[in-house]
């Protein structure tokens, strides 16, 4: 079969649109997938906080971050705990279990993520600048609060922000940490072979990196296992067995660096990324609160 030059100069042509079109697709889009975690907060009557105030907290870059402070009904508090959620979700989320901590004698600020629920941010830079939102919240239970014996629990996303806080702020007194990632890089590569079918690693690192400048951060600065070396507070890391979402192998990652003599790693027996709760039942909460200061 011959082709000819007019039709030849048209493929050419056709070939050129969709090469540039995947080219902008994969060079600006696809990226942002990664760092784009803005939705939409739950009305009102969803997971509502029964008790407690809202808090406005300005970061350190002037974000606004929302947060909502419940008070423990006891007379005397046994800490105060920061609840970092998932990626993509809020802090209502974290609504039954401040009610249930306010039982038992433990003060909570549960708190919207940057680029998450009610608080500001474009993007979500996996704990590059959401570490010092940490510090910043801290800062604000102590001296607004004054609010002392501070603690940090966190899941998945919101459990990698919490030990780079951890690193940073020994304020900070202890952590329990839920079905995390060790390094941003190494988790990201996951999360793009399934968005994508495609487990290339210079086509995932060439995403990573355009993410990263994108959100204008480094993202080989975001290595949460590192940061567990500079920890010497008590932390109880936590993990689903069956977990397909962020592997166990992070986990143990995370737990052989940590530093802290007082570590405590649980494997709750299958559960997957979404229902440790639910497959840990009683005995889980058992362990948490032993772990807790009393």
């Amino acid at each position: 079969m011959f082709y000819t030059k007019k039709t030849i100069r048209k493929l050419l042509i056709t070939f050129l649109i969709i090469g540039l079109c995947g080219f902008f697709f994969v060079h600006f889009y696809v990226p942002k997938l990664i760092i784009s975690t803005r939705n939409t907060p739950p009305s009102q009557n969803v997971f509502a906080f029964t008790s407690g105030k809202p808090v406005h907290i300005k970061a350190s870059d002037s974000i606004n971050l929302s947060g909502f402070l419940t008070y423990t009904s006891k007379d005397t508090a046994k800490g105060t705990i920061i609840l970092l959620h998932g990626i993509r979700a809020y802090k209502e989320h974290f609504s039954p279990l401040a009610a249930e901590l306010a039982g038992q004698g433990y003060n909570t600020l549960a708190l919207d993520l940057r680029a998450h629920g009610s608080s500001g941010g474009n993007y979500c830079t996996f704990g590059y600048y959401e570490k010092y939102d940490i510090v910043a919240a801290v800062d604000f239970l102590i001296h607004e609060e004054q609010l002392q014996n501070i603690g940090i629990w966190g899941q998945s996303l919101g459990g990698a922000i919490a030990l780079q806080a951890m690193s940073i702020d020994p304020r900070i007194k202890y952590g329990i940490i839920e079905s995390t990632f060790s390094s941003f890089r190494l988790v990201a590569h996951d999360y793009i072979s399934r968005l994508t079918g495609i487990d290339v690693p210079i086509f995932s690192n060439y995403l990573v990196d355009r993410a990263g400048k994108i959100g204008n951060f480094n993202p080989d600065d975001v290595i949460p296992y590192k940061d567990c070396e500079k920890i010497l507070q008590p932390v109880l890391l936590v993990h689903g067995s069956k977990d397909d979402r962020i592997s166990l192998e992070h986990a143990h990652e995370n737990f052989d660096h940590l530093e802290s003599n007082e570590k405590y790693f649980l494997e709750i027996e299958g559960a997957n990324h979404f229902n440790v709760w639910e497959k840990g039942g009683k005995s889980y909460m058992d362990s948490v609160f032993s772990f807790l200061p009393h």
